[in-house]
């Protein structure tokens, strides 16, 4: 293992990170606000770190799967760690624990907060604890290959350990050039509701802090009721429109923004997901209008927000879903585990595989009827290769394993098991809220810290996609 590239590596995202926290020193300063000093020693501390390990590291040698899976994996650690820095040292969580769990619901885009009264912190704190969503949605390691050229030879390896889905298709032939084209649609769609929302009655502030929850499917808000603060349907449709078309394979947004519609209207997976969408709410309209004596025009309004929330793993929130009948409950639980589009900004196990244990499965009754048949599996015009059905019924597995497996943990701390599976589900699938203690108007500040500390390790398992953390502890991974 080329341990020197390593360091390098992990170095130069520190180094980003530093980089990526000047705005909000520049906000805090601005505006006069106390917390300056905190960023000040943050950026100053995290460059000194940074600047030492990639000046001690080498870009030669050998580099392959060992060195990306260790740069992602030890990578988002040392991000959310050095990211918590301006949480601790401003005292708005003095304790490590949350101050972790909160940066890394940032970076892994979760939008899990600790944070009971958002409303009281300085403006800096805010841009900083959304910057991360926006930082981590493309993934910030895709960020540092597309920057840094040196880290060439390594791109791939960063790239596939990184970006989620099944599969992990480049749209162009080098890596940094397919990183940056995916960054500089991020950043058109980024800017585009931006000025929407602004142009809807935000402010400026509000409108920067939305979009970073929006576009990284994070949900991270400056209101302490999220999104119902502004009671607008305007508002809303822009966020909604937003969380769905960022929930789709962005390398299918980069053909579109050239003028090549033609992938996205016919890519099997994001159709599937705009169905499930609205079968979804349907189901949760009439649920509502049925034992909830909501009327149409609200019932639909509230169910297309929040399935598209939950869905997409953003976790923004307009009602109190934790309220609604147990049928529209459980729909909403069952969006979190399948989660958006494969190479999306959204979490949990992707619509993709789904679709893919859907085909297994039905290939499986068939040879039982006919044994002898040869029956390919084909997503559109594609045949899905045997590996990547394996690869996906045992992704499937391990991710059932660790849910109910972190479940039985939180559980033996004293909380009760509707809070614990739907905390553990809305965390390992990045999606933010859950219900009971962890509903959309309460936050996971009452857990206790033992679960606060394996809920975060749940965000970073789910957001690298189970492999990339899992692969670090075996010991072939160290061996060579």
């Amino acid at each position: 293992m080329n341990h020197k590239l390593i360091l390098k590596a992990l170095g130069l995202v520190l180094l980003c990170e530093a980089a990526a926290m000047v705005p909000s020193l520049f906000l805090t300063l601005y505006y006069g606000e106390k917390d300056w000093l905190a960023f000040l020693v943050s950026i100053v501390f995290t460059s000194l770190v940074g600047g030492l390990m990639a000046l001690s590291g080498s870009g030669g040698g050998n580099v392959g799967y060992r060195e990306g899976f260790a740069v992602a994996s030890f990578g988002w650690i040392l991000l959310a760690g050095f990211g918590s820095l301006p949480f601790m040292l401003s005292g708005v969580l003095p304790n490590p624990v949350d101050a972790y769990f909160e940066t890394m619901s940032g970076f892994t885009t979760t939008g899990a907060s600790v944070i009971s009264d958002v409303e009281a912190l300085s403006r800096g704190i805010l841009f900083w604890r959304s910057l991360t969503h926006w930082l981590g949605g493309m993934g910030i390691l895709v960020l540092t290959v597309a920057l840094i050229p040196s880290l060439k030879i390594a791109g791939l390896q960063m790239f596939k350990a990184e970006v989620p889905g099944p599969t992990k298709s480049k749209v162009l032939p080098r890596i940094a050039q397919t990183s940056r084209e995916l960054y500089k649609v991020y950043v058109i769609i980024t800017v585009l509701e931006i000025v929407l929302l602004k142009l809807a009655g935000m402010n400026w502030f509000d409108s920067f802090i939305h979009t970073f929850g929006t576009v990284a499917t994070g949900g991270f808000s400056d209101r302490n009721a999220s999104v119902a603060a502004y009671n607008s349907p305007l508002i809303e449709g822009i966020i909604i429109f937003f969380m769905i078309l960022c929930g789709i394979n962005f390398a299918l947004h980069y053909f579109s923004v050239r003028g090549n519609f033609r992938p996205l209207w016919k890519d099997p997976e994001a159709r599937l997901y705009i169905s499930i969408i609205a079968v979804a709410t349907l189901l949760i309209s009439f649920d509502l209008i049925l034992h909830s004596s909501f009327s149409g025009a609200r019932a639909f309004r509230e169910s297309l927000f929040q399935v598209s929330a939950i869905i997409t793993t953003t976790g923004f929130a307009t009602a109190d879903f934790d309220q609604w009948p147990w049928f529209s409950k459980a729909v909403l639980f069952i969006l979190m585990l399948v989660g958006g589009c494969a190479g999306s900004t959204g979490g949990a196990i992707k619509v993709s595989r789904m679709l893919i244990m859907y085909k297994g499965i039905s290939r499986q009754i068939t040879k039982m009827l006919h044994p002898q048949a040869v029956i390919p599996i084909r997503i559109g015009r594609g045949i899905v290769p045997n590996e990547v059905l394996d690869n996906v019924q045992t992704f499937f597995f391990i991710y059932i394993l660790i849910l109910g497996g972190s479940t039985l943990m939180i559980t033996s701390l004293g909380v009760d098991l509707v809070s614990a599976v739907s905390a553990v589900a809305a965390t390992l699938g990045n999606v933010g809220p859950g219900f009971g203690a962890v509903g959309p108007m309460t936050n996971y500040a009452a857990l206790p810290l033992a679960a606060k500390a394996l809920l975060s390790l749940c965000m970073l398992v789910g957001r690298l996609e189970i492999y990339t953390v899992l692969v670090i502890f075996s010991t072939r991974f160290w061996r060579g």
